[in-house]
Order: structure tokens, then sequence, then C-alpha cells
């Protein structure tokens, strides 16, 4: 090997990967900023840049919208669902009954394995103490072990979600596991998301008319009042806004910070 050689190191090695992540990520921007939803959606389970994709769903208040332009797009695309085991009972029907209309074909079901939950929540009592951990065992953990075969994942986060989301583009780059995030309904407003839903007559989840216009794990969300930031009833009263699946820089976003 001749001296000048350079010889690659696990952290140069992981810079490279970082350079090329993000390299990819803003050519995917830049080649669709001006799209819709739609295309958006189709470009990036066509496009080599994005790699093999997963769309991960909580099967949520506004999660049909997403589901359904996947659906008409390509409904045999793996759909991950994240069974906390926490869960209200209305979500998990929801989840079987709009997977079979929308005839969904690779919906994966995934948790936490008993022995991960037997040797860090044996009693089910870890919300009560550190939200952030429960969080991770029963979503992130899983999650990450689900995604290890992609590329990269779609979601339907959007830009009125949250101030930490005001920024967010159609694809991101997660640094700390190497995949791209796609973001097709980042642009949308709330109008866009009831307007289509009318359109094509999607069902509701049946607690958004409970009051609960966020869901997601049973004891975390709480109905939300008149006026109310539709996310103020996620952990409510703690220092809190994302489960931990969404993260910025390799870490989670907490309130008052920006993404």
């Amino acid at each position: 090997m001749p001296r000048d050689t350079p010889i690659a190191t696990p952290d140069s090695a992981r810079r490279e990967a970082v350079t090329d992540l993000h390299a990819r990520v803003a050519e995917l921007n830049a080649r669709y900023r001006h799209h819709g939803a739609t295309s958006v959606l189709r470009a990036a389970l066509d496009d080599p840049l994005a790699g093999k994709l997963a769309l991960v769903s909580s099967f949520g208040a506004e999660s049909v919208v997403l589901l359904h332009l996947l659906a008409v797009t390509d409904r045999s695309t793996p759909v991950l669902f994240i069974d906390t085991q926490m869960l209200f009972a209305e979500t998990l029907v929801y989840q079987q009954d709009l997977s079979e209309r929308l005839g969904l074909s690779d919906v994966r079901v995934i948790r936490a394995s008993d022995s991960e939950l037997a040797d860090r929540d044996p009693y089910g009592a870890l919300r009560f103490s550190d939200t952030d951990a429960c969080c991770d065992l029963r979503k992130t953990v899983p999650l990450n072990r689900a995604l290890a075969e992609f590329g990269g994942w779609i979601t339907g986060r959007k830009r009125f979600q949250s101030g930490t989301r005001a920024a967010m583009e159609f694809f991101e780059a997660e640094e700390n596991t190497g995949r791209i995030k796609v973001n097709p309904l980042a642009h949308w407003a709330p109008d866009d998301v009831r307007a289509y839903m009318d359109e094509n007559r999607l069902p509701r989840h049946p607690l958004v008319a409970q009051g609960y216009p966020s869901i997601g794990c049973a004891p975390c969300t709480s109905k939300v009042a008149p006026g109310e930031d539709p996310r103020s009833g996620r952990w409510r009263g703690q220092d809190k806004t994302e489960c931990g699946i969404h993260m910025v820089d390799g870490r989670m976003v907490r309130k008052g910070e920006t993404a």
C-alpha cells in the first residue's frame, strides 16, 4: 500500500456516511421542492437516492390521509404500526379496519419483546417514573429494529403540528441512524387535511369526535379543550413534545426548542 494512502477509521467512515446522507437529502429536496404530497410520495418510493422505504404510522387522528395516499400509490409498501401495548382499544380496532378497507397488503405490527418488557418494565409502571425511557422501550427500540432493513421511512408529520416542526422539509437526514426520513405532508395545513378526508370520504379515528385531536398511548393522552394546541393533550404537564422516534441531531426535541 502506498505510504500516502489514507487509512479509513470508524470515525472517518461515519463522517463520510453522514456527508453522503446529507448530500442525498439535499438533492432530493432540490428535485422535489415544488412538488405536491402525492408526487413526493411516489418519487420517494421510486427514486434510488431515497433507498428502500417503509411507512411508519400510528393510525392516529390524521394517519388516514397518508395511508390513503400510499394505498393509491403502492399499497404493497410495508407499513409499520407500533403497538406499545398501552394504546387505546379504539386505535387497535381502527388499525385493523382501516388496513382492510384500504387494501394495505404488508402491515407489520411491531412491539417490544417480552424479554425486554420483563427486564425494563416488569410491572408496566415505567411511565410513571420516566416517560422518555418508556417511549424508548415501547416505541424507539422496536421501531429501529424493524427499520434495520430499510434505508428510510415515511412519516405523516406536518409543519403546523408544533413549533419544533416549523422548518421541516420533505426529506430529512437522520444522522444517528443513517436513514432518510420522508415527510410528504410537511407543507399541508389543517384545512388541507380536513378537505382531503372529506373529499375521499375517509373514516376518522373514533376518538377525534370525543376531543382527542392527537392520539398516542392511553395513559399519556388526554382530551384537548377548544382553543388549545392540538398536541397539548400529549404528555400534559410534562416538558415533552415528542415520543423519541423523531429526533433532531440525535436528540429528542423539548418544548421551547427549535428543529
